[in-house]
């Protein structure tokens, strides 16, 4: 048991974990809504139309930051929101299915170490790198399931999103004088435009779909916009308001457990052997890296 005193970490108790539970459905929630939006409104346009909704309901707590913050808070938003949205639905839409991408996205938490440890010094003992290691090893297991190899672009793409995340999570730690709410907006607000530059260039169509889009995609994008978005992230925020990250990180692991039910059980995937095996290692190394900073935040490690 962890020591209590003027740095004692709260235990996280059945409130703390039911918060966790309501946050993880509504991310997985997120890939199956966005999946059945996908057939009819291309990747970026429909991440566009997310932010747009965003950008509508939180333009009120946006406050300036200050000055020396504007570069990295663009650099942020651009790349947690604008380019990680449009990258990841691409290769959603790519891949026909749920569970791979669901997996592959969570390649950006070895991912965010590497980077932290080249761009800012962050060390990491042996027992982290053997988990990175399987973590990625899971990722080339994962890919030679026939479900992935029928659509093997969508992989790079997803790792490229989730590279993407990864990049703007560790230049997020250098974030300040933005709160969690007024973060979310500026991703919105300066991300709208983005997105539709790009749709407009690679996505020909695109809003002639929109016009011809049926409820589906609006509530798609009611769903990212408020359930996944502005629900999921305001509990997760405080949720590491009151924990450390690292603690609260091992339960978020529950989002592609969840996102690969919902896409066995409505979307039809049949995952294959190699996709459970490749899953579970890169699934299983995410954990070890989580549990040994969960250690770390309560003075174990």
């Amino acid at each position: 048991m962890a020591e209590r005193g003027a740095h004692a970490v709260p235990a996280f108790g059945a409130r703390d974990f039911t918060l966790a539970l309501i946050v993880c459905l509504a991310w997985a929630g997120n890939f199956l809504t966005s999946a059945f939006a996908l057939r009819e409104v291309p990747p970026f346009l429909f991440s566009a139309l997310r932010l747009g909704l965003m950008a509508v309901l939180l333009v009120g707590f946006v406050r300036a930051p200050p000055r020396a913050q504007w570069s990295r808070l663009v650099a942020v938003a651009l790349l947690n929101g604008a380019l990680h949205f449009g990258t990841s639905l691409w290769a959603l839409r790519m891949a026909g299915d749920v569970s791979s991408p669901a997996i592959v996205l969570q390649s950006y938490i070895p991912m965010s170490v590497l980077l932290a440890w080249w761009l800012r010094g962050e060390r990491f003992a042996w027992r982290t790198g053997t988990a990175i290691a399987v973590s990625f090893a899971g990722v080339l297991v994962l890919g030679f399931d026939p479900l992935v190899l029928d659509h093997p672009a969508a992989l790079g793409m997803m790792l490229f999103s989730a590279l993407l995340i990864a990049l703007g999570t560790v230049l997020m730690r250098g974030l300040s004088g933005v709160d969690a709410i007024g973060l979310q907006g500026w991703t919105a607000l300066i991300g709208v435009l983005p997105l539709l530059a790009i749709s407009a260039a690679i996505e020909p169509g695109g809003l002639d779909a929109l016009r011809a889009a049926s409820p589906v995609v609006w509530g798609a994008a009611a769903y990212s916009a408020i359930v996944a978005s502005l629900i999921g992230h305001t509990l997760f925020f405080r949720l590491v308001q009151r924990h450390p990250v690292a603690q609260v990180m091992p339960y978020l692991l529950l989002v592609p457990v969840f996102a690969v039910a919902l896409g066995i059980a409505v979307w039809g995937d049949r995952p294959g052997p190699r996709l459970w095996l490749g899953g579970a290692m890169v699934l299983g190394g995410v954990l070890a890296i989580a549990l040994r900073a969960r250690a770390k935040a309560l003075g174990r490690g």
